[in-house]
């Protein structure tokens, strides 16, 4: 439906463009070819006509082509507020009625000094906010959309390899960026409207899934900024892109084999991602005269809040090997992480050390339906994908129709944290599907540390440092 009625407002908007064009001397059919189309308005409006070069850029195209569009209506005497924004916000109902009004004249290219002498214009004080307003807030929607966005690590479940405090810079040029799926949005609110709260988006246009190409395919192991998947459910139900943003790392492509056998993560049957930064939890026992928690802060050692023994902590492996030389450790052991891993279903009794073997789904997969793998694919078929599904004493409907196998749409991810012991990830909530996919965790561009001193603050080590 929503493409019909865009096609019919496009027609209409570019019927509108045709009489102007005509109004100025050139051929109507000029006005609908792309690219031929502004080289024209380039010439219309005396601005180079090497710009047209630029529409080849992603971003930069958009400012280009509303600066001719801006600049051809301005030759057409259209040069207040309400003009610029109707011919931005309703195309097609202003170009037309000025294309047929023979009251609205070509005057002559905007951009030169003669026309700028013969048709003098001057702002007023709050026009000139308003017009350095607006570009700036689409300015910066557009970088932050389509471009590089900042994020801050909010937890510990990327410990050590990022850090609570850490400020990023993510880039969603790596792995193309996605249309906007809810465009009307308040501007940098990513859900939730500052102060007020409530949503910060309107549902009543909803673009499908589209992603713009990128320079590199998702690789295993990358560190990754995500959509959750739940909020997709109650209470939450909010679309793809307005669902909170979580950054792991990408532990299984699509086609992998994921398991982890006593905590130990394999990938394909051989050993997973590992790195001294890989944190484990550990049960810490003394001689009774406890752990000093100001040393375990000054060696920025996570630990339980409740601080009691036994005392729980998440470090590296050369960390743990540092506690146990204490003099009043004891004993250390491993945690066992308690509670059930995806997908939480009979007869999958896994839990966050021990699951597996565990396919990631790719795009075009045909998988089998039956008792034993709908657990993993249901949420695949119904949720991130669409369709209903049935289960009925004669068998499996989707969509009304009994079926035994269910084609894969889409290519999926496991998503794991550093802080193996302490992170909420696909082990709780299972695949992450592409349209999921923000972007790619470049490098930290600041890091604070809330506990430090006054002048210990900045991480200063941790500054333009990249991600691995």
């Amino acid at each position: 439906m929503w493409y019909i009625i865009f096609g019919i407002v496009t027609v209409i908007s570019l019927y509108g463009l045709w009489l102007l064009f005509k109004k100025a001397g050139k051929q109507g059919w000029e006005s609908i070819i792309p690219f031929y189309r502004e080289y024209v308005m380039a010439q219309l409006t005396a601005r180079p006509t090497w710009w047209v070069f630029l529409l080849l850029v992603p971003i930069v195209n958009i400012f280009i082509f509303y600066g001719l569009y801006f600049d051809l209506l301005k030759s057409f005497g259209k040069r207040r507020f309400w003009e610029t924004a109707a011919a931005v916000l309703v195309p097609f109902i202003v170009l037309p009625m000025w294309g047929r009004d023979p009251l609205v004249k070509y005057l002559g290219p905007s951009n030169t000094e003669e026309f700028k002498k013969k048709y003098p214009y001057k702002k007023t004080a709050a026009r000139e906010w308003a017009d350095a307003i607006i570009f700036a807030t689409i300015a910066a929607s557009l970088i932050r959309g389509f471009l590089i966005e900042a994020y801050m690590i909010p937890t510990g479940s990327m410990e050590r390899s990022l850090l609570v405090g850490d400020f990023l810079f993510v880039s969603k040029l790596n792995y193309g960026p996605r249309i906007p799926m809810t465009p009307l949005a308040f501007p940098f609110a990513h859900h939730t409207m500052p102060i007020t709260g409530g949503k910060a988006y309107s549902e009543i246009i909803h673009i499908p899934y589209k992603r713009l190409p990128g320079f590199q395919e998702i690789k295993r192991y990358d560190v990754i900024v995500f959509n959750l998947p739940t909020e997709a459910d109650a209470p939450y139900n909010r679309p793809v892109d307005k669902r909170e943003n979580y950054i792991k790392r990408c532990i299984g492509i699509p086609g992998d084999v994921v398991e982890m056998k006593s905590g130990k993560l394999f990938v394909n049957g051989e050993n997973g991602f590992d790195s001294p930064d890989v944190q484990h939890g550990y049960f810490v026992y003394t001689d009774g005269t406890g752990l000093n928690k100001q040393r375990l802060i000054d060696k920025r050692y996570e630990f339980n809040e409740s601080f009691v023994e036994p005392y729980l902590l998440h470090i590296t492996a050369e960390e743990e090997k540092d506690v146990a030389s204490w003099g009043n450790v004891k004993r250390i052991i491993p945690y066992e992480v308690s509670g059930s891993a995806f997908p939480h279903e009979h007869p999958y009794n896994w839990d966050f050390h021990n699951f597996g073997p565990l396919n990631v789904p790719k795009s075009g997969d045909v998988v089998t339906l039956d008792s034993l793998t709908l657990p993993i694919y249901t949420r695949i078929i119904t949720v991130y994908e669409g369709n209903t599904l049935e289960k009925k004493a004669d068998g499996i409907y989707i969509n009304g129709l009994k079926t035994e196998t269910y084609t894969v749409k889409m290519n999926y991810y496991w998503m794991m944290g550093d802080n193996r012991d302490n992170s909420l990830d696909s082990r709780e909530f299972g695949f992450v599907p592409e349209d999921h996919i923000v972007g790619k965790a470049l490098f930290t561009w600041l890091s604070w540390d809330k506990d430090g001193t006054f002048l210990s603050k900045i991480r200063w080590n941790r500054i333009f440092r990249g991600i691995e």
